[in-house]
C-alpha cells in the first residue's frame, strides 16, 4: 500500500519503515535457511562440516528469520491498525503491489513450523514435527506471492538446489531394498543388515536415512553405519534403540519375524544415503580417545573396524574408549567389534573401559568385560534370501559428475523456461511503449496504465521450476534405471566376507584384563585423560571424539579448554606438555 495514501505520521512513518527493514532481514535468513540441510547437494561437505552439525545453522538461520517476521508482521500490522487501513487492505488480494494476505498466511506458517520443531515437542511428537514442517511449500508460495518476483529470486538459488535436492532423494529413495538379517539385544536395540553394492564406499562416521514402508510410508529416520566398507564389501549395518514409537514398531516387527512359525521372505526397507564427511579427521592423529554414551557408541563401532583393517597403511595406534551405559544390558551394544576386543590387531593398541552408573555388582555375577558379553543375551534373525543380495542391492549416489551435469541441465531447464515464458505473457517496457505510441497516434489513448498483474511473475516462476524440477526427476530416474539393471555379480550369503576376515590377528598388545569394567560410578574424564596421557611416550597428537549426551560433550569438551590444546588457543605453558587435544564431536540424532 502506498505510505502517501495512509496519512501516518512522522513517528509511524519510521517505524513503518523500520519494521519493511525487518522484512528485509528476514529475507536474508530465509536465502540462506536451505543450503545447510542440503544432503546429496550439500556445499558444506566442502568445509568438511558434517550434515548433523550443518543442521544447527538452519535451527539458527530459522530462528532468526521467525524473529525478524515476526517484528516486520507484527509492526506493520500495529501501523495499520492504528492508521484504520487493517480492515481494508489485510483481506484483499491486490492486483498489483505487495499481497497483504499471502505475508499472513506465510507468517502463521512459518510460525506454526518454528513451535512444533522446537526440542520440548519435537522429541517427544516426533511425527506432528516431521508433517507440520511440510508447510514450507505453502510458506514459499505464499512469500513468493506477497513479497513478489524480484524479491523471491534473491532466495531462489536455495530453493532451487533445495528442490532439485529433495527429486534426486526421493528417486533414490524409490528403489526398495530389504533386511538381509537382523539382530535382536536384550538392551531393547536391534541391528539390521542391508545388502549394498560392493562398489559403494563410504566414510567413517557416515549415516543413511531408513524408512520402513510398513510401519510408515513417510517417516525417514537417520541412524549411524556401524559397519565399515573396507571390511564389508556386500553389507550395511545400522543399529537402532528403542527410544520412541518408530523404533520401538521396527524392534516388534523383527521380533514377530522371529517368533513366527511361517517363514517371513523379506522386510522392505528404503534408504536415502549413505551421507557423512568428505574426508577422515582422525586418520591425521597418532592416538584417539574415544567418549561415548549409551547408542552414542554406534559412530565408534564403524571407527574401530576401519582402524583394525589391514589394507589401512597409516592409522593411529593406540586407541582407548570410555564407553558409559546405565544397565549391564547396554553392553550388548559392543559384540559387533568383540572380534577386535579380545584378538588384538596388528598395530592396534586398544583399551577400552566400561561405565555401568545406575546398576550395583552382583557378588556371583561376571567380572570381566570378556564374561558380561559372553553371557550376552542376543538373538539373530535370517529374514532374506539368497537372491536378495544380488536384487535389492543399496547403490548410494550418484558420481560427482553426473551429479554436476543433472544440476546444469536442470539449471539451463529452468532459465529457458522463465525467460520463454516471461516473454509470452509478461509484455517488456519496449513493447508497452510502441503500443502507446500506436494508441496516442490513432487518437484511443487509454486514461489509465494498465499494468501486469503482480502474480503473473510469479505463477511463471512457479510453472517454470515445477517443470524443471519434473525434467530434473526424470532424468535422475533414467540414470537410477541404468543402474539397477546393470549386470551385477550374484552374491549368496556363503560369498560375503564374514565379519573379521579382514583384519590381521597379532600377538595380544594389551592384556585382556585391561578392559575393564566400573560399576556404579560415573567416568570422571579428567582422571581418565589424565591416566592416558601418561601412559603415552614421547609428543603425541590425540584426537578427542566424543557421541553421546549434551553434557558429555560439554564436560570432555571443557577439560579440552582448561588444557589449552583443544581450541587453537596458544600458551606459553603448553610448550613443555607431550600432547595435543583436539576435540571432536559427533552427533547421533539430528
Amino acid at each position: 500500500m502506498p505510505l502517501k495514501t495512509m496519512n501516518l505520521d512522522l513517528w509511524q512513518l519510521k517505524y513503518f519503515r523500520v519494521a519493511t527493514r525487518f522484512g528485509l532481514l528476514a529475507e536474508a535468513c530465509l536465502s540462506l535457511l536451505l543450503f545447510p540441510v542440503l544432503r546429496g547437494l550439500s556445499m558444506f561437505r566442502l568445509l568438511n562440516i558434517q550434515f548433523a552439525a550443518s543442521v544447527k545453522y538452519h535451527v539458527w538461520l530459522g530462528t532468526g528469520l521467525i524473529f525478524f517476521s515476526l517484528v516486520h508482521g507484527g509492526s506493520t500490522l500495529f501501523i495499520w491498525s492504528i492508521s484504520h487501513h487493517i480492515e481494508e487492505e489485510i483481506w484483499k488480494w491486490q492486483r498489483t503491489g505487495r499481497v497483504y494476505v499471502a505475508g499472513v498466511i506465510s507468517l502463521v506458517t512459518g510460525l506454526l513450523m518454528w513451535i512444533t520443531s522446537l526440542p520440548q515437542i519435537r522429541r517427544k511428537c516426533f511425527e506432528t514435527f516431521y508433517y507440520t514442517h511440510h508447510l514450507y511449500i505453502v510458506f514459499l508460495v505464499s512469500f513468493l506471492f506477497h513479497a513478489g518476483d524480484r524479491h523471491f529470486y534473491w532466495i531462489l538459488p536455495g530453493v532451487f538446489l533445495f528442490g532439485l535436492d529433495k527429486t534426486l532423494r526421493i528417486v533414490q529413495s524409490r528403489s526398495e531394498s530389504c533386511v538381509i538379517s537382523a539382530r535382536l539385544y536384550s538392551c531393547k536395540a536391534v541391528e539390521l543388515v542391508l545388502p549394498k553394492d560392493p562398489r559403494l564406499n563410504y566414510l567413517p562416521s557416515s549415516f543413511i536415512f531408513v524408512n520402513i514402508p510398513s510401519i510408515s510410508q513417510f517417516q525417514w529416520h537417520p541412524f549411524s553405519i556401524t559397519s565399515s566398507s573396507s571390511v564389508d564389501k556386500h553389507t550395511m549395518s545400522v543399529m537402532m534403540k528403542c527410544e520412541g514409537k518408530w523404533t520401538d514398531s521396527v524392534y516388534k516387527k523383527v521380533e514377530e519375524a522371529a517368533i513366527s512359525d511361517t517363514k517371513i521372505n523379506n522386510i522392505t526397507i528404503r534408504v536415502e544415503g549413505p551421507y557423512g564427511p568428505s574426508s577422515v579427521d582422525f586418520l591425521r592423529y597418532d592416538t584417539l580417545f574415544l567418549v561415548a554414551g549409551g547408542i552414542g557408541i554406534t559412530p565408534f563401532l564403524n571407527i574401530l573396524q576401519e582402524l583394525a583393517c589391514e589394507n589401512r597403511f597409516k592409522s593411529p595406534r593406540t586407541v582407548q574408549l570410555v564407553f558409559s551405559v546405565r544397565t549391564f544390558q547396554d553392553i550388548n551394544m559392543l559384540l559387533p567389534v568383540s572380534h577386535i576386543l579380545f584378538h588384538p590387531i596388528h598395530n592396534l593398541n586398544l583399551t577400552i573401559k566400561v561405565f555401568v552408573t545406575q546398576e550395583k555388582k552382583h557378588s556371583n555375577g561376571p567380572t570381566t568385560l570378556k564374561e558380561y558379553l559372553a553371557q550376552s543375551q542376543v538373538q539373530t534373525i535370517h529374514v532374506g534370501t539368497d537372491e536378495d543380495f544380488s536384487r535389492f542391492q543399496i547403490l548410494g549416489h550418484e558420481s560427482f559428475g553426473r551429479l554436476a551435469t543433472l544440476v546444469l541441465i536442470t539449471v539451463l531447464t529452468f532459465l529457458g523456461l522463465l525467460i520463454g515464458l516471461s516473454h509470452f505473457f509478461i509484455p517488456n517496457e519496449h513493447k508497452k511503449h510502441s503500443n502507446s505510441m500506436k494508441l496516442a497516434a490513432s487518437g484511443a489513448m487509454t486514461t489509465g496504465k494498465e499494468k501486469v498483474p503482480s502474480w503473473v511473475p510469479d505463477l511463471v516462476i512457479i510453472v517454470a521450476y515445477v517443470i524443471a524440477m519434473t525434467i530434473g526427476g526424470l532424468t535422475a530416474t533414467i540414470l537410477q534405471w541404468r543402474r539397477l539393471h546393470r549386470e551385477t555379480k550374484r552374491m549368496t550369503k556363503e560369498e560375503v566376507n564374514p565379519q573379521g576376515s579382514n583384519f590381521t590377528e597379532s600377538t595380544p598388545n594389551v592384556p585382556i584384563e585391561e578392559h575393564g569394567i566400573h560399576i556404579g560410578e560415573r567416568p570422571k574424564f579428567e582422571e581418565i585423560l589424565s591416566e592416558f596421557e601418561t601412559s603415552l611416550r614421547g609428543w603425541s597428537s590425540i584426537g578427542v571424539l566424543v557421541c553421546g549426551p549434551e553434557s558429555m560433550k560439554e564436560a570432555v569438551a571443557s577439560i579440552c579448554r582448561q588444557r589449552f590444546q583443544c581450541f587453537g588457543v596458544d600458551d606459553s605453558r603448553t610448550i613443555n606438555n607431550k600432547v595435543n587435544l583436539n576435540f571432536h564431536s559427533l552427533n547421533f540424532s539430528l
